[in-house]
């Protein structure tokens, strides 16, 4: 239970906010997370890993040298926005590009995604890990589709002591994944956990049992069993990793176990006493163990193991020196550059960041884009009903809604970015950013990320030409389907965006002129979206529902397809 808290909403927030106070040799809050208190030396690939609150220490608390750069902070259980996500990652980053580092969970997907995306379309270069240890949510051969649960640790941890002993992006990357896909974890639930502020946990487990296989976000198990000794909870959970123990390994393994808050110290030495034990009849050692709290789940009474098994190069980054405000170990003198490193005195805020300069052909074609977006929120407004509807049918019937606050906030950031005498591309930036902000959500990310990802074929310098307009429309629908994962026949957005793109892209090939172009592939859209109708959902929330999900079209495919249409009545009436 949470006793001490003023306003559940702004508990996350605050308790970052308290977090900062009492760690600033540190951390320094930042919006959306907080970063380190010095400046990341210039050329060093920045470290940005992060996620949900209520998992303390992670993530903030493993912000600081030979570890992470940077750490967003979304609410409780809930994956930061693509703007907290920007925000953090460009106060961290200092000319050596950006890893971000998160579990593997659809919103952190997403939103993460969203915002590397930004930044690439800014010229910075981003790497995403998303950690998969969980051995309970998919089998071994899909085993990066798997989700991340207290593998965070010594992947992030491995991945930023590379960094620290001076690997780039490239070599960073390399071993963060081969961290990942070195770690296995397995854990088990007595009770669930309760959110601040609610009168009841998320689930409870029947008295004598367990849940085998919880999440850590407040996800009951995948089964019940009985509930067994500290002895037999410790053979569970090792011989459930052990079954994917690789052939020709070391004989040498990191181990964590984790207690996910109200399982205590003591009890965690119990079990990880069998573990040892286990683990000496196995022929194999324990490098470094660690037995506590480090990947919570708020209260949740639970436990889970963690193995990594380990090659020389691993071993030699797990156990490197690590300074950070919730982990530390190793000799800290090896880290004494972080003693000469310069206080962070600047800092980036959202709506604040220069707009780079502009040519008067480029804001003139901003000025276009501006009137495409504020057709685009008259669109939304009067779908908004329809919209909800449709989306009713597989989940809560937010959609409209979402389109519509997604659009308004694009509207004002561009407006805003106008009057600020920005260009072609540089307003589609802010408006991709403010859209994501304003709808939240899995649409809020995805149309946030087609409006940043279309900015890469724009310029400041000069007026778009027709090319450029194709090109940057194969952008936007190429970035979600990169980011949502979809394919056509899933029965999502892809469906309408896909073939849309690809009639662009034939018609304006086969001669057409851009506008043209534009309303054939429009239609096909148009089509595609109806056709959504004869489609099984096999993504996404209404995946669910099997054969109820036929004959109503997917909203997602309809509102793109409705987008479309006006952006292509928009470009005929300039060209009339």
């Amino acid at each position: 239970m949470t006793y001490l808290l003023n306003d559940a909403s702004a508990f996350a927030q605050e308790a970052v906010l308290g977090f900062a106070a009492a760690n600033p040799q540190y951390v320094t809050a930042v919006h959306g997370g907080v970063v380190r208190s010095t400046e990341t030396p210039a050329g060093q690939p920045a470290l940005v890993i992060g996620g949900g609150s209520g998992h303390y220490p992670a993530f903030a608390g493993w912000v600081g040298p030979g570890m992470g750069h940077g750490a967003p902070c979304g609410n409780i259980f809930s994956s930061p926005s693509a703007s907290q996500v920007y925000s953090v990652a460009r106060n961290a980053e200092n000319g050596g590009g950006v890893i971000m580092g998160f579990g593997n969970y659809a919103g952190d997907v997403l939103h993460f995604g969203a915002a590397a995306e930004k930044l690439r379309a800014e010229g910075v270069d981003v790497r995403i890990i998303r950690v998969s240890d969980d051995v309970a949510s998919n089998t071994q051969e899909n085993h990066r589709d798997r989700r991340g649960i207290a593998g965070d640790l010594p992947v992030f941890k491995i991945a930023g002591a590379a960094i620290e002993a001076g690997a780039g992006l490239d070599e960073a990357e390399r071993i963060a994944w081969k961290a990942n896909d070195a770690t296995r974890s397995f854990g088990v639930a007595f009770d669930g956990c309760t959110l601040p502020g609610a009168e009841e946990p998320l689930f409870h487990v029947p008295a004598a049992t367990m849940g085998v296989g919880l999440g850590i976000h407040g996800e009951p198990g995948i089964r019940d069993i009985p509930m067994g000794t500290a002895q037999e909870v410790a053979d569970l959970l090792f011989e459930g990793l052990m079954e994917e123990a690789p052939a020709g390994r070391s004989g040498r393994v990191a181990v964590l176990l984790n207690g996910l808050g109200r399982v205590k110290y003591e009890e965690l030495f119990v079990v990880y006493h069998r573990v040892a034990e286990r683990l000496s009849e196995a022929g194999l050692t324990a490098v470094a163990p660690e037995v506590g709290e480090f990947v919570t789940s708020l209260d949740m009474a639970g436990l889970s193991l963690t193995l990594v098994f380990l090659d020389e190069e691993l071993e030699q980054h797990w156990t490197a020196a690590v300074d950070t405000p919730a982990y530390r170990r190793g000799d800290l003198r090896s880290l004494d550059a972080h003693a000469e490193r310069v206080p962070r005195k600047e800092f980036y805020t959202p709506g604040e960041e220069q707009v780079p300069e502009a040519s008067s052909e480029s804001q003139t074609a901003a000025a276009s884009v501006q009137g495409l977006l504020e057709r685009f929120a008259e669109v939304c407004a009067t779908h908004e009903t329809e919209l909800g509807r449709l989306d009713a049918v597989a989940g809560d019937g937010d959609h409209g809604q979402g389109m519509v606050l997604g659009t308004r906030g694009a509207v004002e950031a561009g407006l805003k970015a106008l009057e600020r005498g920005a260009g072609a591309r540089t307003l589609l930036v802010h408006a991709g950013t403010a859209w994501a902000e304003s709808a939240g959500g899995t649409s809020g990310a995805l149309w946030g990320s087609a409006l940043t990802a279309a900015s890469r074929a724009l310029s400041d310098t000069s007026a778009p030409e027709e090319d450029d307009g194709v090109r940057a429309l194969h952008n936007a629908v190429e970035a979600v389907q990169r980011l949502g994962g979809a394919q056509p026949g899933d029965k999502t957005m892809i469906d309408a965006a896909v073939p849309f793109a690809r009639a662009l892209q034939d018609r304006f090939q086969a001669g057409e002129g851009f506008s043209a172009a534009l309303e054939s592939a429009a239609a096909v859209a148009t089509e595609a979206a109806a056709s959504t109708s004869e489609l099984k959902a096999r993504l996404g929330r209404s995946r669910v529902l099997g054969e109820k999900s036929l004959g109503t079209p997917d909203p997602g495919a309809t509102s793109f397809a409705l987008l479309m249409t006006a952006l292509a009545e928009h470009l005929g009436s300039l060209t009339r």
